[in-house]
């Protein structure tokens, strides 16, 4: 019994080392962090650069006719800022 015992312990010891990062954020799960105005306005441009990137490779692909008169306003409102 107490070999059992002892194998089991042990058992649970690897599972929770290997599994470790789930335990880790189930029950610590990780603080947001305030974002500076640098760090928001950052994200913002890392956004509008996606965006008019996805614009432009759809525009390069087909031709600006295939973009819909929504997609070229944003097209004109983001080349603006």
């Amino acid at each position: 019994m107490s070999d059992l015992f002892i194998l089991i312990i042990i058992i649970v010891v690897i599972l929770a080392f290997i599994y470790r990062d789930r335990i880790r954020n189930r029950f610590f799960p990780a603080k947001q962090k305030n974002l500076t105005i640098d760090d928001r306005f950052n994200a913002d441009k890392r956004e509008r650069e996606k965006e008019i990137d996805r614009l432009l490779s759809k525009m390069g692909k087909t031709g600006i006719n295939d973009l819909s008169p929504k997609e070229r306003k944003r097209l004109d409102e983001l080349s603006k800022k």
